[in-house]
């Protein structure tokens, strides 16, 4: 059985923690390790591979994790524009043998009973060898309303395995509460198992234009263990849900019963439910000095925080944002994260921005300069390129860096420093065995991340 991991979610109910170039699901959130890695660790008893679907840049933050957890068996497809789960799904499974069966699986859900999630995929994978497409029906423990609904034919259950009767959109409080008396509707959980040639027969005779467009966008293009998909051919396909685009028209789906310990860490609530609490029912942090304070969330990790008389509350400092609001109102958080994108860069890149060769930290931001801490990893380099509005100046602290600039190429070594002016090509690279570690200074009228025309990048960025 292979695994197709969805990455293509941004996470902003979650911000200022997740952005667009770090979401939630690759932030180290749970014992040092990313939803991602969780995902990728619970399925490998059961899955022999894992197949990424993701943009860009989650295309590198995913690399990178797979290979903290020494995964090699790895295949990717990388969406220039998300168009929903249905495209993303079609254009993997058209990659594939029609007789393989898929587990499909979001990258950002917690799962915490293991030992009932592996019977759960046992008897999906029997369903889907038979023909079915099976969801997981999470059973509900409250009246969400932040979730779709699965209502199964009958409460007869044979093996915990139901046909579906309908699905329905998140619902009022009113009707959730009904939901969860009747004991006959489960979450949907956004999870699947099928064989590719079921779900593809699905997809053609339901939502035609999807798989047209799909097939259309794959043409030319190699099986490889990375597949890019063009800018035009991806906009091509008509955006929609799984759900809408197949599994609410098919007559083959199938819901297993998955009492499994499932959430989605969609909102600030959730996860606090599952972090590690304190005797005083506040979230284990080293840097929180509590006095008088219970059941808060609050996370930061670079300088104190300290709580006085407050409790349910959620604070969160990420160094260069500080969100503070009661529980239960997290869900408004998407409106702030709409108004930072008028005028802010906030909701796209933190401090601390991962990148394929490294990292980079910005220090100080001004108008006339910025200050960065860039982190270049042993055998990466930065591309060939230049920039129109800005000077920089590069001064090494650790490491010996490898230094292009124009015609001229030479070491620089710790304590050292190099001048590129605007205009000039320039690179550097790592040829050693540790990090180089260098502070750059940019001065000019321009310094935003768009100001780089590269000439050459082993990224193909």
């Amino acid at each position: 059985m292979i695994n197709i991991i969805l990455c293509g979610g941004r996470g902003t109910r979650l911000w200022p923690i997740s952005r667009t170039l770090l979401p939630k699901q690759f932030v180290k959130l749970f014992d040092d390790k990313s939803l991602f890695q969780l995902t990728v660790e619970r399925n490998t008893g059961v899955c022999n591979s894992q197949f990424i679907v993701s943009n860009t840049e989650q295309y590198f933050l995913a690399t990178g994790q797979l290979e903290e957890l020494n995964k090699t068996n790895n295949k990717y497809l990388l969406e220039p524009v998300g168009r929903n789960t249905a495209p993303a799904v079609a254009l993997a499974c058209l990659m594939l043998d029609h007789d393989e069966v898929v587990l499909v699986s979001p990258s950002d859900h917690l799962i915490n009973n293991h030992i009932e999630y592996l019977k759960v995929l046992g008897k999906a994978e029997k369903e889907a060898k038979k023909g079915s497409l099976v969801t997981f029906g999470i059973v509900p423990d409250f009246a969400e309303t932040g979730f779709g609904y699965i209502e199964i034919s009958d409460n007869f259950e044979k093996n915990r395995v139901f046909d579906v009767q309908a699905f329905h959109e998140k619902p009022t409080v009113e009707i959730a509460t009904e939901y969860l008396e009747k004991r006959s509707y489960y979450w949907n959980s956004g999870m699947y198992c099928f064989k590719v040639g079921v779900f593809l027969g699905e997809l053609k005779k339901y939502s035609p234009k999807i798989y047209e467009a799909s097939v259309s966008a794959l043409k030319g293009l190699s099986d490889s263990n990375m597949i890019r998909i063009k800018d035009q051919d991806m906009s091509n396909i008509p955006e929609d849900s799984i759900d809408c685009a197949v599994m609410e028209k098919s007559s083959k789906v199938k819901v297993i019963h998955s009492d499994i310990g499932w959430s989605d860490v969609g909102i600030f609530e959730t996860l606090f439910d599952a972090l590690p609490k304190d005797k005083n029912g506040n979230n284990l942090n080293e840097k929180h000095i509590a006095l008088d304070s219970y059941n808060n969330l609050v996370y930061g990790s670079d300088r104190y925080i300290a709580t006085i008389d407050i409790e349910n509350c959620i604070i969160v400092d990420t160094g260069d944002a500080l969100l503070v609001s009661k529980q239960g109102s997290s869900q408004k958080v998407k409106k702030i994260v709409k108004e930072l994108g008028k005028s802010t860069d906030l909701h796209n890149i933190h401090l601390t921005a991962h990148r394929p060769w490294g990292t980079f930290t910005i220090l100080e931001d001004s108008n006339k300069y910025k200050i960065k801490r860039i982190v270049v990893n042993p055998g990466n380099r930065l591309s060939l390129q230049k920039h129109y509005h800005r000077n920089e100046h590069w001064v090494v602290v650790s490491g010996t860096a490898t230094v292009t600039v124009g015609d001229e190429t030479r070491f620089v070594r710790p304590n050292e420093s190099t001048y590129i002016k605007m205009g000039e090509l320039h690179r550097l690279s790592n040829e050693g065995k540790i990090p180089v570690v260098m502070i750059e200074v940019q001065v000019g009228e321009y310094m935003k991340e768009d100001d780089i025309v590269r000439v050459d990048d082993d990224f193909n960025r």
